[in-house]
Parts: structure tokens; C-alpha cells; sequence
């Protein structure tokens, strides 16, 4: 399946775009990623039938194993799903169907979500607001979306309902430390939300000796003329960078016919972006069994490089998750790495050629369609390149991360 169909390639400006966001435990594991069809334009109502259609076909084009992974999947559903007239879209690791308020409040919901449930599905309650079409459906869930962006008593009472039926607690909208403290407050077993968050508590920190070695490949790789003899030295010098190099050029990602033993060869075959990327699995310490941050910083990158077309564009992606992942401050990053100016400028202000993309790849990362339309970026475009970026990534993400640390 060609991923650049699932956001729309070649259709109108009236469309859809899927957001997807990971659903983490407290301690940020991945426990799942969540999906929902946004559909922008004149058919854009919460309850149209049109609109529904337009999600219907959006969701038969997903391939839900490549946008999560080995975790399950949160999708959320429509009347057509609801109804049964609506195949789900298969998963490998399981699907978990979201029930929106707007499906809620129909008269035959709780008969439809029984038939699920008897199907196999786990559901879960989206929009929980605590009306009485909501409550008579608590019995039937295994989990309840609570906003933390609402008034926090009303967070509070929404979540000690949820408990008391026995559901567990996705906190949504965890996306700054405030409301992440208030997550903790209310006992929310799960979070919802970017994977880095604009205002991480930025620690002051000091690189190991191998990370600081990772930090000068990655300056080396920033530079417009890439001195690769000196790449290859700063490689050949770390056991673990060569041995990383190495199993990514020789992973099934690459698809070689023949085995490649040379440090040299790896690294003039792998290129500038993908060492990146492997001096980035270092430095976050990327194990196959904790793969999700990688994987969402890798997304980014290779969707900043889709929109931006230039390697430049990459590195700000990278960077910029990177910063964020580390809780390290921009500048320090930008400092290390000794980027170019336009690139520090994107990084510190969301200024130059590639601010605003940034701005609009972070924004689309918060399932904020109207900040992406703010910077001036088509949010159908934004959502085609990040979606198309997400099983490229894995792909990298998963080779990177087979090595780890002794």
C-alpha cells in the first residue's frame, strides 16, 4: 500500500487528516498509538454522514501494523463501525475502538457496542463528559478518555467516575507539565499526547564521553561539505557506532544482496541523515523493547525532510526532538552541534526558511489543525507528509535500535 495515499494525495483541499499520537504509561513506555480521521472542509460536521464517509474511506486505506507498531491501536470509530457496516481495519497487536460522544447519544449505541465487545474489540469512551447517554455506557468499557484541558475539578470528578466503573483513565491532552501533574492527581493510568512536549523541564546535564562523541559526529554531519574521512574516523573509533552502522546498512531496510563488512562502505552507503539518525539511537540509548521515542523522532525528521526537501530540513526535525527527548536546552544542542544559522534559527525561534515547518510538524504532532493552517502550511499536506514519514521511520527506528549497550 502506498502510505502517501492515506492522507490524501491527489484529492481536494476538502478532506481528511489522521492524527496520530502515542498513548503512554507515567514512565512514557509506549502502551499504544491512537488514531482518529479529521475531516477539514464542507463536510466537516461532527455528525454528518458525508463526513463519516469520508473517515470510512480514510480508514480502509490505513495499515494499522505500520502506523503502530507492536502495540495495539486506538481507533476511533464511526457510525459505520458502529453499526457493523464498516469493516475494522485489521491489526496485528489489536484495535481498541473509541466511541465519540457524538455515537454516544444514538439510541441503539449500547446494543452496537455489546455486538463489538462480543466481536472482540476493547472499547473505550472518547469526549467523556459525564452526560447520561455517557454513564449508561461506563459498563461497557475498558477505558475512558478524560481532556485535561477541561476546568481541573471537572477532570477530577470525571476521572474518580471512570474508576468507579472500573475503566482505566486515558488522560488526554497531556501535553504540558501542569497538566501532567494534574494526570498524577487524578491517578490516570495512561496519557495521551505528543511524545515531547513544547515545554519540557529542561535539566541541566553533562554528556558522557560517548554521548559528547555522538554530539561531534552529528556537527560533522551538519556541515554543508560533509568530511567523510573524518566520519569515518569518529565511527571506526566507538565499537558501538560501528557496529550500529554496520547492522543498519546490512538490516532488511536497505535490502542489499550482499553483505557489506567495511566500516567505510557503511558509512558512504548509509549517508549523512541516516548517521544521524544512528548517532541520535545512541544517544537516547534506543533498545528494541522501548523503541517509541526513537521511532516519533525519526517521524519528524523525515517528515521536516518530505516538506522541506533538503537535508537541512532533516536535521531541524531531529534536533528539535531530540532537544525535547533530552530534556537539553535548544541552544545547548544547536552549541554542541555547531549547526548553520538558518538551522539554529528554525531550532530556537521558528524563524528562517524551516520555522515555520517546524511549527506546523509539532503542531500537527498535538492534533492542532488550526495552528498548521497558521503557519501558512496546507495541514492536509503537513498530515500526508507525517503519515507517509511513520512507517519510514519504523523501518530505521527498528534496525537502529537491534544493538544496544552492553
Amino acid at each position: 500500500m502506498d502510505p502517501r495515499r492515506h492522507a490524501g494525495v491527489g484529492r481536494p483541499a476538502v478532506g481528511s487528516t489522521i492524527q496520530r499520537q502515542p498513548v503512554v504509561h507515567p514512565d512514557r513506555s509506549v502502551f499504544g498509538y491512537a488514531l482518529r480521521a479529521k475531516v477539514v472542509g464542507r463536510a466537516s460536521g461532527t455528525v454528518d454522514d458525508r463526513a463519516d464517509r469520508v473517515r470510512d474511506d480514510e480508514y480502509g486505506l490505513l495499515d494499522l501494523d505500520a502506523l503502530g507498531g507492536d502495540r495495539p491501536v486506538v481507533l476511533r470509530a464511526t457510525a459505520g463501525i458502529l453499526a457493523g457496516t464498516t469493516p475494522v481495519p485489521p491489526c496485528s497487536y489489536g484495535v481498541v475502538l473509541e466511541v465519540p460522544h457524538a455515537l454516544a447519544v444514538r439510541p441503539d449505541t449500547a446494543e452496537r457496542m455489546g455486538a463489538l465487545r462480543a466481536a472482540g474489540y476493547a472499547l473505550a469512551l472518547g469526549d467523556f463528559a459525564g452526560t447520561t447517554s455517557q454513564e449508561v455506557l461506563l459498563p461497557l468499557v475498558d477505558y475512558v478518555k478524560v481532556d485535561l484541558g477541561l476546568d481541573p475539578s471537572l477532570v477530577r470528578t470525571l476521572a474518580d467516575r471512570a474508576h468507579d466503573a472500573e475503566a482505566v483513565v486515558v488522560a488526554e491532552r497531556a501535553d504540558t507539565a501542569a497538566r501532567l501533574e494534574l494526570a498524577a492527581q487524578i491517578g490516570a493510568e495512561l496519557l495521551q499526547g505528543p511524545m515531547f512536549h513544547r515545554d519540557p523541564a529542561v535539566e541541566p546535564r553533562r554528556f558522557t564521553a560517548g554521548q559528547l562523541q555522538c554530539l561531534e559526529l552529528m556537527q560533522m554531519l551538519s556541515s554543508p561539505q560533509v568530511d567523510h574521512a573524518a566520519v569515518v574516523r569518529v565511527v571506526s573509533a566507538d565499537p558501538e557506532l560501528s557496529i550500529r552502522v554496520l547492522h543498519l546498512i546490512n538490516s532488511s531496510a536497505y535490502g542489499l544482496r550482499r553483505q557489506i563488512d567495511s566500516v567505510h562502505q557503511a558509512v558512504v552507503l548509509v549517508g549523512p541523515n541516516q548517521l544521524a539518525a544512528l548517532a541520535t539511537a545512541s544517544l537516547v540509548d534506543a533498545r528494541p523493547t522501548n523503541v517509541g521515542p526513537l521511532w516519533s523522532m525519526l517521524t519528524r525528521a523525515r517528515t521536516m525532510h518530505s516538506l522541506s526537501g533538503s537535508d537541512a530540513g532533516y536535521t531541524v526535525g531531529l534536533l528539535s526532538a531530540l532537544a525535547a527527548q533530552q530534556k537539553v536546552a535548544v541552544t545547548e544542542i544547536v552549541q554542541r552541534t555547531g549547526v548553520s544559522a538558518e538551522v539554529a534559527a528554525a531550532l530556537t525561534d521558528r524563524s528562517g526558511p524551516w520555522g515555520a515547518m517546524l511549527e506546523a510538524v509539532i503542531s500537527h504532532e498535538e492534533n492542532d489543525t488550526d495552528a498548521v493552517a497558521r503557519t501558512g502550511l496546507e495541514p492536509l499536506t503537513v498530515a500526508q507528509a507525517f503519515l507517509a514519514a511513520v512507517p519510514e521511520a519504523l523501518a530505521i527506528a527498528s534496525a537502529l535500535a537491534v544493538v544496544t549497550r552492553g
